[in-house]
């Protein structure tokens, strides 16, 4: 395919794709997972390079959260839990499943004592 293209007077380069990642994960000397930045601005400290990592781990689908729960607040049911599963941080009451009825032995002896004598009679 290069080969027809210099033919026709085309020159392939090769493209240059800039990551659009602020960092990668590396290793450390001793084996420990670090995050290093690609720029050197997003790994300053202060305010600046708070601000400027803030805006380069933007994603429009989530937010910060600053706020604490108030201690003394009522839990909240969670009527999902049951179905989908635990989830630690969303856990809230999960609801007691309710208690089969109670059934009365006595009466279902009586019936069945009735059962043998009916069937007895029959034959």
């Amino acid at each position: 395919m290069n080969d027809q293209l210099r033919k026709l007077g085309f020159r392939l380069r090769p493209r240059v794709v800039e990551s659009k990642q602020p960092g990668r994960i590396a290793f450390d000397e001793r084996g420990n997972a670090v995050y290093e930045w690609n720029d050197d601005r997003l790994s300053q400290d202060g305010e600046a390079g708070e601000r400027a990592r803030r805006k380069a781990l933007d994603h429009p689908g989530l937010s910060m959260v600053e706020e604490e729960q108030v201690s003394n607040a009522p839990i909240r049911n969670n009527a999902k839990g049951l179905r989908l599963g635990y989830n630690p941080y969303e856990s809230g009451l999960l609801p007691k499943k309710t208690a089969p009825r109670k059934r009365d032995l006595r009466q279902l002896s009586k019936w069945i004592e009735m059962k043998k004598r009916v069937t007895k009679s029959e034959d």
